[in-house]
């Protein structure tokens, strides 16, 4: 098989080759790391690499002495530098962990490693993950694959350009305020940012139970097969998510009901869309009305200001806490200067606060948590823009910047992703527009809490009728 060739399949696909011994997974692990090394030197996707833990691991099954099973046996994948494989680099995107080594493995990641897939290495993200663009400045800018001057998104924008650029058929990702759609949107790929409670945040609890774990792929079966993999809590995990009637990859290619889709091209501080994103939802809306779904002009009643308000606060103190722990995990103390200067702005941004504070920040987050569950009595299915603007160009987000008029940028690029992180409940970026230059595009739904269900069989349903995977960055032939 000619190695380009495993690039057309995803990563069931190419489970499928093992599995049928068209291919082995030494040749699979080859042939993605010949293309990290051919276009990482364009893209700057990956930043860590673990080839020979990885090459060892396939020559031992192919062996016999340790025989890869699940359902992505052989695959190889890319792990986000947030998030620890024992033995291997963790940075945070930090030059205070530019040397860090992970003493343990995360449970999602053991949990993709029992399912077979293969870890190559570690991808590339904002410092702590804080901006929804990848230009560390330990590590460098991301670039897009569809254009290497503009973002790939954040945080996970390393896991979204390798991807994208086919390096792998999917990478782990993680998303506190749009993390794994906002990449998913700018790469033209497909994002789930999970319930909360679906996956474990064994051993590393996030802060305010924002975040969740889990893919940025290019099919939406990848997705779900992932999920079926690694959902399931961990003892002593603070939230459960309740367990789905079935396999989510059996959902992927049931009809879905007629379902009741409300749209809307207009953030929560009653801002529109750049017009790219508002004729990216339009069209979707239409096509969701073609295939049979009733389809209207709505939106919840969430106030925009108490929102963003209480989400930064509890955001920078997030970020302070993360400044205060890298103390403690490098044993030493960390000054502030070695942190970026937009790190040490949001963390200064909670100081002078009063504990008390962040209990009065939950109150606006929880009530929008009862408006949204209101509200998803009568719809199913939220559809807005996943992002303001099409991918933007590498600086727009820029360290330069005063702190104030960089926040502002933030609240309006990336208003749309934030909410399902306060509520807890599922959304997807799913790609289904591109712009005349030849960008991405991503629609955003958001769904009822613990129903992923619903999302991935709309999901499928999408990609059968406009599919996706065929659509290939100029930078993935270089």
């Amino acid at each position: 098989m000619v190695v380009d060739d495993i690039t057309s399949f995803d990563a069931l696909a190419q489970a499928a080759l093992v599995r049928h011994k068209q291919t082995t997974a030494r040749e699979l692990v080859d042939a993605a790391i010949g293309r990290i090394e051919r276009l990482n030197p364009h893209i700057n996707a990956v930043v860590t690499t673990c080839y020979e833990r990885a090459r060892e691991r396939a020559d031992r099954a192919a062996a016999g002495a340790a025989p890869l099973g699940g359902p992505f046996a052989g695959v190889p994948i890319l792990v986000k530098d947030l998030t620890a494989l024992e033995g291997t680099r963790l940075t945070f995107g930090s030059a205070c962990f530019k040397d860090y080594v992970a003493p343990y493995t995360h449970e999602v990641v053991r949990r993709l490693e029992r399912a077979g897939f293969i870890v190559l290495g570690k991808t590339n993200t904002p410092e702590f993950g804080i901006l929804p663009t990848t230009e560390p400045l330990l590590h460098g800018p991301t670039r897009n694959p569809w254009d290497l001057t503009r973002s790939a998104g954040g945080s996970s924008g390393g896991a979204a350009a390798a991807v994208a650029a086919g390096m792998v058929p999917v990478a782990h990702a993680s998303d506190g305020g749009g993390s794994i759609r906002i990449p998913a949107s700018a790469c033209g790929l497909f994002g789930m940012k999970i319930s909360r409670g679906r996956n474990p945040e064994y051993p590393e609890p996030s802060w305010h139970g924002f975040s969740v774990q889990h893919c940025v792929s290019r099919s939406v079966r990848d997705s779900a097969a992932v999920l079926d993999a690694t959902s399931g809590p961990v003892a002593g995990d603070r939230w459960w998510a309740p367990a789905p009637a079935g396999p989510y990859l059996q959902e992927v290619d049931a009809p879905p009901r007629r379902l009741r889709i409300a749209f809307t091209t207009a953030d929560s501080l009653g801002r529109r869309a750049h017009p790219e994103c508002v004729a990216a939802v339009e069209s979707t809306a239409r096509l969701c009305d073609s295939m049979g779904h009733h389809v209207e002009e709505a939106a919840p009643q969430i106030d925009g200001n108490r929102l963003t308000e209480a989400f930064l606060f509890l955001w920078g103190v997030g970020v302070a806490a993360s400044m205060k722990e890298a103390s403690r995990l490098m044993g030493r103390q960390a000054g502030a200067a070695v942190f970026e200067p937009i790190t040490r702005a949001f963390g200064e941004s909670a100081a002078g606060r009063e504990p008390a504070d962040v209990g009065l920040a939950w109150r606006p987050l929880l009530h929008i948590g009862y408006v949204m569950a209101q509200f998803h009595q009568t719809y199913d299915v939220l559809l807005t823009p996943t992002l303001a603007r099409p991918p933007v160009p590498l600086g727009t987000i820029s360290q330069q910047m005063p702190f104030d008029a960089l926040v502002a940028l933030l609240i309006e690029y990336a208003a749309y992703t934030p909410t399902a992180n306060v509520t807890g409940q599922p959304a997807m970026s799913v790609p289904l527009y591109w712009t005349a230059d030849g960008l991405p595009v991503g629609s955003h739904f958001a769904g009822r809490f613990g129903e992923e269900a619903t999302l991935f069989r709309l999901a499928g349903q999408l990609e059968r009728a406009r599919p996706w995977a065929e659509r290939r960055p100029p930078t993935s032939s270089v």
